[in-house]
């Protein structure tokens, strides 16, 4: 009994071994590494998307190719992933609104790791700002509470129904006790287009593409959505600070499809972790979108992800009812 006992313990220290050894000895990437991109060209997903790929070929001398695939609110392009081969070749590259927001709107009836597995978190969204069209007149939170609370269902939301951006307006409108009226007016560019229009009076946008028009005055930069203060974004008070214990940050998400080798996806996430280390690639950020780096290794991220859907869930009847 003790020599088998000897054996086994043996057996298992090989096993052990052997497993860490190709773990470390994985060859990937071996060929170019195909990235879908549930988002047009131009946005924040797509931006992130493209400078990732960019230092990822820096670092592992192989070239990422960016897919961008619109459609069912990023469902086209993350069945697509789910789909693929499990091979290392295809990775997702979205945000919570695709693979979280998405099942709590019910445009998915699947948790965000049922059909993939998730690498890490390579960067996430501090650049968020809650918007005041210069027809509106609103400059702070209070302002617009006050507003809506005199006029109800008057202050007008631009947003993408069932979205990300739909859940923010969602959540405000409860905490703040007010009835906002909700306009689908389309993606972060036809927003723009409405608040300079004066068609709509908020709306919820990265602050990169409107950074000149909070600098000429055309908009009003309410409220940032980050936990703590984005120093990059200037003087923009957060909810918090203007006295209504609110934040919606948005993290990005790198997944491959379910059963994926453990080897490439830890591969995947140290190469994310050295990308996050180059200054370049932070000036990077900072020039595009106002964006610090941030950084969530596999199992960290999965911890976070779970977090966010269950603070989300809370919210999925009121999102269901206003699409």
């Amino acid at each position: 009994m003790k020599k088998l006992f000897g054996f086994t313990l043996m057996a298992a220290a090989v096993a052990v071994s052997t497993g860490a050894l190709a773990q470390a000895d994985v060859k990937w990437p071996t060929k170019p590494v195909q990235v879908i991109v549930p988002a047009g060209a131009g946005g924040d997903t797509d931006f992130n998307a493209r400078q990732f790929a960019r230092y990822f070929e820096k670092i592992t001398g192989k070239p990422m190719v960016v897919t961008n695939v619109n459609g069912g609110s990023g469902t086209i392009g993350m069945s697509q992933v789910e789909s693929a081969a499990p091979d290392g070749n295809t990775l997702f590259f979205a945000h919570t609104g695709i693979m979280i927001v998405n099942e709590v709107s019910g445009m998915t009836d699947r948790k965000f790791d049922s059909k993939l597995d998730v690498a890490c978190i390579p960067a996430i969204d501090k650049g968020m700002v809650f918007i005041g069209s210069k027809k509106s007149g609103l400059k702070t939170v209070q302002q617009v509470v006050d507003k809506a609370k005199a006029a109800p269902n008057t202050v007008i939301y631009g947003t993408e129904m069932g979205g990300f951006s739909h859940l923010q307006g969602l959540i405000f409108q409860k905490k703040a006790g007010i009835e906002l009226k909700f306009v689908d007016v389309g993606s972060a560019s036809d927003k723009i287009t409405s608040l300079l229009g004066g068609r709509i009076d908020l709306a919820s946008i990265s602050f990169g593409p409107v950074k000149d028009y909070a600098a000429t005055g055309d908009m009003a930069m309410v409220a940032q959505f980050s936990t703590e203060r984005n120093p990059l974004l200037g003087d923009i008070k957060t909810f918090g600070e203007q006295g209504m214990p609110y934040a919606m940050e948005k993290p990005y998400i790198i997944a491959f499809p379910k059963g994926t080798n453990p080897a490439i996806i830890k591969k995947l996430a140290d190469v994310a972790q050295q990308i996050t280390k180059d200054p370049a690639y932070a000036k990077a950020l900072e020039d595009g979108f106002k964006q610090p780096v941030s950084f969530y290794h596999t199992k960290e991220a999965i911890a976070e992800l779970n977090k966010v859907r269950d603070d989300f869930m809370q919210y999925k009847d009121l999102l269901r009812q206003k699409k």
